[in-house]
């Protein structure tokens, strides 16, 4: 018997068929920066909000796996032309080595054939769609002519609600306060090269961090309320918690709950996923129908008072991802970045 001769010729275009159609897209953290602006950024998370509320998505929910104080998540989605997966691990002890806490990845999809299109860094991707999440919080719940932000977490994510915020409201003095991290003084700097109008100061204590801020955002991995149970230094403030996102992790006291009408969050999954409003319903510090979705600020004239103390809740979700990795993905390849690889 002999071996079987295939034809060069159709085995050249077989191949160059099989390149065409595997040519997959990656984009590092600087490619990403590049492929969006903060504009794009906040344009696409209120995308995401709206297609919400209009349920025209499919998102399985996010899996937890726990090991030791860590966690890995799983995050599907599938909307409209692309399906995303995205894996994030997060150790928290990671600020003591100096290295970030949260890493990941996304993989986008062709919703229609199942195509592997793009593989994206996923720590930047999380902290731009979390900042412009933050953001949209900001402008939703906070007065229009708020100039003082408080932060309480000086990370990654931090980092961003700080430039998010900058953008929807003219901030003119941000104080940071953050116990934990040694070089606060290198987070407020690369931040001033960014924002060179903008006055900043550390803090001595989180009091000193809220009393001077009309706006605070807290982004920790606390299991303890970071923002102390003080009504009195709480009242007439707009918080915008980031940091919780499961059933025992809590930045918020008791005694906020005191003060507010109405919790506005990202997804209605947060009343489970955060302890910041698990525990309060469970101990009926508020009501399950005093909370309701950005998404039905946006869809709606309806407006919230912000005379009052307000408090918009963030625990992320898939979609957010989706969308913002479908925007990252077709500004890339309109501008030519990235590394295309035979996948």
């Amino acid at each position: 018997m002999g071996f079987i001769h295939f034809n060069t010729t159709h085995k050249t275009r077989f191949d160059t068929f099989i390149l065409l159609f595997l040519v997959m897209l990656i984009l590092n953290r600087e490619h990403i920066k590049k492929s969006i602006s903060v504009l794009d950024a906040v344009k696409s998370i209120e995308d995401s909000l709206i297609a919400q509320e209009s349920g025209n998505f499919e998102m399985p929910d996010r899996t937890h796996i726990a090991f030791g104080g860590n966690v890995l998540l799983i995050m599907p989605a599938f909307g409209g032309e692309f399906i995303s997966t995205k894996l994030v691990s997060v150790f928290p002890d990671n600020n003591v080595k100096g290295i970030p806490s949260i890493f990941g990845s996304l993989f986008l999809s062709d919703a229609q054939t199942g195509k592997p299109l793009a593989l994206l860094e996923g720590s930047m991707l999380t902290s731009l769609r979390t900042g412009a999440v933050g953001g949209l919080g900001v402008a939703y719940t906070t007065p229009k002519n708020a100039t003082t932000l408080g932060l309480i977490g000086a990370g990654q994510q931090g980092f961003h609600q700080v430039l998010f915020a900058a953008f929807v409201r003219q901030i003119t003095q941000v104080i940071v306060y953050d116990p934990y991290i040694k070089h606060i003084d290198k987070f407020t700097g690369e931040l001033q090269n960014l924002l060179p109008h903008i006055r900043f100061v550390v803090a001595k204590n989180v009091e000193e961090c809220i009393r001077n801020s009309e706006v605070i955002v807290t982004a920790t991995t606390s299991e303890k309320p970071v923002v102390p149970d003080e009504p009195d230094l709480l009242r007439g403030k707009h918080f915008i918690g980031i940091g919780s996102y499961k059933p025992y992790m809590r930045e918020f006291p008791d005694g906020l709950f005191s003060l507010i009408q109405e919790v506005v969050v990202d997804t209605p999954y947060a009343k489970k996923e955060t302890g910041d409003l698990k525990l309060p319903l469970e101990q009926n510090l508020i009501e399950e129908d005093r909370i309701f979705t950005l998404g039905k600020l946006i869809n709606t004239t309806n407006t919230i008072d912000t005379k009052r103390t307000t408090f918009f809740k963030s625990v992320g979700m898939a979609l957010f991802d989706l969308f913002m990795a479908k925007t990252i993905y077709k500004n890339a390849l309109m501008k030519d970045i990235g590394i295309k690889v035979d996948f």
